[in-house]
């Protein structure tokens, strides 16, 4: 199915999510129990070798989500791999490592996450590099998070104890009225998002940004769900 859609051409991206769910045909046939160890990544290496050319012809984004698994029985080093074999991490241009890293709360309630998002893999730019944002449930990613960060962390605005101001303006108490604030107040925050363009602009803020000490979402369980793209 993606091989005739990537070679179509009348795509411009496809998302397979995820490799974890893949299943061989092998697997589908047999029965529960039956060992079919290495099918899958045989199966992705033989599909990869094929794609790879049509996707470099009609320019097509193939994103692949992946998830965790542990190795068995290692006792230094890191225990955690992907599934799938080898080949994805090859054929991969960039690869993210995408983790929840805290609940963002309003009370006891649980309105999004915190996400950190780490370049394990990059052949286009320099890789290694890091990102956090908020995903907000029934929002996705939050603009007025992100400008919030970059805004207080670059003295755009101020913030005095659990208040955020934004010259003779006030925000909010507490980072979630003050993106509250923000997104009720779109001109506003086009206006501190400008400033910030600006400044990146000049050289004064120094990009890319590690904003993880910037940012208090609230409390909540740390480490949770990953998944690599």
């Amino acid at each position: 199915i993606v091989e005739t859609l990537v070679r179509s051409g009348a795509v411009d991206v496809v998302v397979i999510d995820s490799v974890a769910a893949l299943v061989p045909r092998s697997e589908i046939e047999g029965d529960m129990g039956d060992a079919t160890m290495g099918v899958q990544a045989r199966l992705m290496s033989q599909a990869l070798r094929k794609l790879s050319g049509a996707i470099s012809q009609t320019k097509t984004a193939v994103i692949f989500t992946n998830q965790l698994r542990q190795k068995i029985g290692v006792m230094f080093g890191n225990p955690e791999t992907t599934t799938g074999g080898q080949a994805l991490k090859f054929y991969a241009s960039l690869r993210l490592d995408v983790r929840r890293i805290q609940a963002i709360k309003v009370g006891d309630e649980v309105i999004g996450n915190r996400t950190r998002v780490k370049v394990v893999k990059n052949k286009v730019a320099p890789p290694f590099r890091t990102a956090e944002f908020d995903i907000m449930f029934n929002e996705g990613i939050s603009k007025s998070g992100d400008v919030l960060d970059l805004a207080t962390k670059f003295e755009v605005v101020t913030k005095r104890g659990a208040f955020f101001s934004y010259g003779d303006q006030r925000l909010g108490q507490g980072r979630e009225n003050a993106k509250d604030f923000l997104r009720s107040n779109p001109e506003l925050m086009n206006e501190i998002d400008s400033l910030i363009r600006q400044k990146a602009l000049s050289g004064e803020i120094a990009l890319p940004l590690d904003l993880g000490e910037g940012a208090d979402g609230g409390s909540g369980d740390a480490g949770g769900n990953e998944e690599e793209a």
